[in-house]
């Protein structure tokens, strides 16, 4: 009914609009056919019999409007006062008119209608658009400003309990973040419970975490649990165009709380209004400031025996108020972490059990697999398998379409309707195997889960390296590993193809590695010449090295360039002594496109037993032209003429030795 409403608002405007164009045309045209003349002058041509025909319209006390035709076509319009003997002169002269009826009252008003049409228009818009902003609110005293003056009115929406319900038993991978809510549920179920013994409930909760962890989820699912109103509202709902609405919302959404009272207000990205005071990089928040004051002043007078429980998620528990955290606000903080092994099985399962699944299906092959995952991630790859199994009219969710859903959410989409040019093929192969040599050459790099030269996202080829378990911190050695590898794919290009022919494939290793050594340098204390000192600073990226002088951001950089150096070195170094393995893994990935990290091993062992890709070994010969001569390959030779290649057969024929005659002898 609320959009039925709105579309017959906007189709009377339109026309209203209509309605004012059309007149304006038509007495544009009119205008346009009977241009005014004066009295005197339609009198002189009257008398001179030059007027045909005339319409008269009007009485002996307003007057006359005249309209009529010369004699040579042309119209023309005037006005006579009342006395004139108009009729006298006209019946005088033989001129034929015509006497209407008088419509002066019915003109006068749409006159009247005409003028007020244009300021009724431009209010009519305004209400709309303004509407149209502030009109967005729930149920339950979430009007969300419902008319063009509730600006100051809070947008946050009522759940209910009307809609689906949410329990703790739809929340998986973070067993001590349900504890600790607990008590939560407990409080708002038998709040007596608690009051007799003296103790307080927390009168805020802040729930910090990565991205995708289920904060908003957990928050419904303790809603869900108490059965109790949930109203939910973003940060950036606060902070308008006009100062003074968002404190004028604060104060709105906790009246909502305490007429709902027990319930749940969740504030999700708080970071967005709850940022430190004066930390931007000049310029002022003062219309934040002032929202973050009232959010203050609100959470500070609650009383818990209101049933009344603030809770509020962000990705950047850092950038937050300090006084937005003390105790008394939100003076408890649940981290909400990427969910660990058993964690990403458990979440993996209450997603696939909705799912049509065969019997191959193994959660814990696929947990193990995705280390660092969000539960949103996991999610993904669920609903993406489902797609796959779908687009092959399939009536099961089988492990293979698990396994390519997980490729894609971690390396993106194939593209293999993307052309690429021989030479590209094997520039592609040769960085691949570059990164791929040196990653099974150093001992702390994490073991490599896929190489490929399938285009896949915004990237021609890669080489996906998965750590064997749940890394909590990372130590020199493995950094150092991660460097060298970044080098591996630019420095295969250069020894391959020579100098002049490296590519800009390189740019997000490069980028990356530099990245990396700056870390090193300024926040990880990795450096020997500076020593563990932090140089970061967090709070105001632009100014990141301001803080120290020019003589030490002259180290910094020269310590940067020092670790990098060295990574390459490392790396070129490897790949000089494995050339070999470099030159058979890029043979092998033109021939194959894809290969898994058992299946390289299987290759250097000379055990590899893989099916052809359609096309794929035919080309490896040729392809080969692009090399340097440096690193021969077997049976290849290059006609410098031509510049094609020369394969040589694998099997020579015997060469019978002729006796040498006497001619041949004087030759000799």
């Amino acid at each position: 009914m609320k959009n039925m409403g709105k579309n017959v608002f906007i189709w009377i405007l339109l026309f209203l609009a209509l309605l004012f164009v059309s007149q304006m045309m038509v007495d544009a045209n009119k205008s346009a056919m009977y241009p005014e003349k004066t009295y005197s002058l339609v009198r002189e041509k009257i008398r001179s019999g030059e007027v045909v025909n005339l319409e008269i319209e009007g009485t002996e006390l307003r007057g006359f409007q005249l309209k009529g035709k010369f004699s040579d076509g042309s119209g023309f319009s005037s006005y006579a006062i009342a006395g004139e003997n108009l009729i006298e002169l006209l019946e005088a002269n033989n001129v034929n008119f015509n006497i209407e009826k008088d419509s002066s009252q019915v003109s006068s008003l749409w006159l009247t209608i005409l003028n007020w049409l244009p300021i009724i228009l431009l209010i009519g818009v305004w209400i709309y658009f303004m509407r149209q902003m502030h009109g967005g609110g729930g149920k339950g005293g979430g009007a969300g400003g419902g008319g063009p003056f509730g600006f100051g009115k809070s947008r946050s929406k009522l759940m209910d309990g009307s809609g689906k319900k949410v329990t703790l038993n739809d929340v998986a991978g973070m067993e001590e973040a349900k504890e600790e809510v607990t008590e939560i549920i407990d409080f708002l179920k038998t709040p007596a419970k608690f009051q007799k013994l003296g103790a307080k409930i927390p009168r805020g909760v802040l729930l910090a975490g990565p991205p995708g962890t289920g904060k908003t989820l957990l928050a419904r699912a303790i809603a869900g649990e108490a059965g109790v109103p949930f109203f939910s509202i973003s940060g950036s709902d606060f902070v308008e165009m006009f100062v003074g609405v968002g404190a004028s919302r604060v104060r709105d959404m906790f009246e909502q709380g305490k007429k709902n009272a027990p319930c749940i207000i969740f504030i999700d990205e708080i970071d967005a209004v709850g940022r430190k005071r004066s930390s931007g990089m000049g310029g002022s928040h003062e219309e934040r400031e002032q929202t973050l004051n009232q959010l203050l002043v609100e959470m500070d007078g609650f009383d818990t025996n209101e049933g009344v429980i603030i809770m509020a998620a962000t990705n950047r528990a850092d950038v937050l108020d300090p006084a937005l955290l003390r105790p008394g606000r939100f003076d408890r903080q649940i981290v909400v972490p990427s969910p660990d092994v058993a964690g990403r099985e458990a979440i993996l399962e209450v997603h696939l059990k909705k799912l049509p699944l065969a019997p191959d299906v193994e959660p814990q092959i696929i947990a193990r697999g995705t280390p660092g995952f969000s539960g949103a991630e996991l999610a993904n790859i669920a609903n993406e398998a489902a797609l796959i199994a779908a687009r092959r009219n399939k009536k099961m969710i089988t492990m293979r379409e698990l396994e390519e859903a997980k490729d894609k959410v971690m390396m993106g989409a194939e593209r293999r309707s993307l052309v690429m040019s021989e030479e590209e093929k094997a520039l592609t192969a040769y960085h691949e195997a570059g990164h791929a040599v040196v990653a099974m050459q150093c001992p702390a790099s994490d073991p490599i889960h896929k190489a490929t030269i399938i285009p896949r996202g915004r990237a021609l080829g890669l080489v996906m390296r998965l750590p064997e378990r749940d890394r909590l911190s990372v130590s020199l050695e493995k950094l150092e590993a991660d460097l060298a590898v970044a080098y591996g794919g630019r420095i295969a290009e250069e020894m391959i193809f020579g100098e002049k022919a490296v590519t800009t494939g390189a740019q997000s290793d490069i980028s990356m590695a530099t990245n990396l050594a700056t870390n090193m340098v300024m926040r990880w204390g990795l450096s020997k010449e500076l020593g563990p000192i932090d140089f970061s600073d967090d709070n105001d990226a632009y100014f990141a090295k301001q803080k120290v002088s020019a003589s030490t951001k002259k180290k910094i950089d020269e310590e940067i360039k020092l670790i990098l150096d060295k990574a390459y070195k490392r790396a070129e170094a490897i790949l000089k002594k494995n050339s070999a393995q470099l030159e058979k893994l890029a043979q092998a990935l033109l021939e194959y496109e894809t290969l898994s990290g058992d299946e390289i091993k299987e290759l250097f062992a000379g055990k590899l037993k893989k099916q052809r890709v359609g096309g794929g070994a035919g080309k490896a010969a040729e392809i080969r032209i692009l090399r340097k001569s440096n690193i021969p390959s077997k049976g290849v030779v290059k006609d410098v003429k031509s510049k094609k290649p020369t394969v040589k057969s694998a099997k020579k024929k015997p060469v019978t030795k002729k006796p040498a005659t006497k001619k041949d002898s004087k030759k000799k």
